[in-house]
């Protein structure tokens, strides 16, 4: 499934003082309505409780709503896959490659579809994406692709399985520090790799290796030490005015480094945790009361919506109220 490990739907966390940040990518973070948005995020919480049936009525619901998300459509037929509805989850999948979803490599290797494997429907679909994939990848950088993909495994595998011993075994578990350590470590080889990319390729755009590909820079850079980021801050705003990254990604980017730098967050992609209390907050947000219209002008949904995974509900008048406490327990970390 697109999940956590591939920053699709359930945010990736990255450790630096007490907070975490989480990446959304075009599923969450392009909404088509609040119903439908609910919905969604309804059937993602589900398939993250094992709950499948919940999970695919979920996606029901909101594909007769709306069914041109490619991800969310991917994300709808793993969980109808692992409910046992093969027949559902092949015209969810059908539905988004005709909506543009074409990372045939993670099709291949995803688990959640292992039932689907083996039937005609299922061949027809792959030979069908492969054909699609082979057209559009003809005038690839194909070395330079594959050079990136392996960085995007190598990034995110590491996530998901620090994520699975966060659910697990909680945030403060020994599990969790030696996996956060292993993940600096991947962090740390795959920044030299990126860097030696970008310092002679620039940010490379979809057109050229692919989307997934593409996100590799973001990923990889999002993570980085704050030096890192304000280098190459510049050039992903020139990305995203060439359409070569997403203004959703840099959202998040301009977030982490303005908190790095000591600042206010501007659209409230960071969420904190308290040990103590094991609760999570948003982190210190400059102007709340506005906070949803510069989303939806990089393409994220409402803040609403958007916490509601970390069990956080959001009420702009008892934030601001909150804020000083916030912003006091902020600069107590070390």
């Amino acid at each position: 499934m697109l999940h956590s490990y591939v920053s699709k739907i359930a945010p990736v966390f990255y450790p630096m003082k007490s907070f975490f940040t989480a990446i959304l990518f075009l599923t969450c973070s392009i909404c088509y309505g609040q119903t439908y948005a609910s919905l969604v995020a309804e059937a993602n919480t589900a398939y993250n409780k094992k709950e499948y049936e919940k999970s695919v009525n979920a996606y029901q619901s909101a594909f007769k709503l709306e069914r041109k998300n490619a991800n969310d459509l991917y994300n709808g037929a793993c969980s109808a896959a692992l409910l046992g509805k093969k027949d559902l989850a092949l015209e969810w999948l059908t539905l988004a490659a005709k909506n543009g979803w074409s990372d045939i490599h993670h099709l291949k290797i995803d688990k959640d579809l292992n039932s689907l494997h083996g039937s005609k429907e299922w061949d027809k679909l792959v030979a069908d994406l492969q054909v699609q994939v082979d057209q559009r990848e003809a005038k690839y950088d194909k070395p330079l692709q594959k050079r990136l993909l392996a960085i995007y495994d190598d990034d995110q595998v590491i996530r998901r399985e620090f994520l699975d011993a966060q659910r697990k075994f909680g945030n403060t578990s020994k599990q969790v520090d030696s996996l956060g350590k292993i993940m600096m470590h991947k962090d740390s080889i795959n920044l030299i790799k990126i860097v030696e990319i970008l310092d002679t390729h620039g940010w490379v755009g979809p057109e050229k290796v692919g989307g997934q590909a593409n996100q590799t820079l973001f990923l990889v850079i999002q993570h980085a030490d704050l030096k890192t980021q304000q280098k190459y801050l510049p050039m992903m705003r020139e990305a995203v005015k060439n359409k070569n990254a997403n203004a959703s990604a840099l959202a998040l980017l301009e977030d982490r480094i303005a908190l790095r730098e000591g600042k206010r967050q501007v659209y409230g992609s960071q969420i904190g945790h308290d040990n103590e209390t094991n609760t999570y907050f948003i982190l210190p947000l400059d102007d709340p009361d506005n906070v949803d219209k510069r989303r939806a002008a990089v393409g994220l949904g409402p803040l609403s919506e958007y916490v509601q995974r970390w069990n956080i509900t959001w009420n702009v008048a008892e934030y601001k109220k909150q804020l000083p406490d916030i912003e006091a327990k902020q600069a107590r970390q070390p």
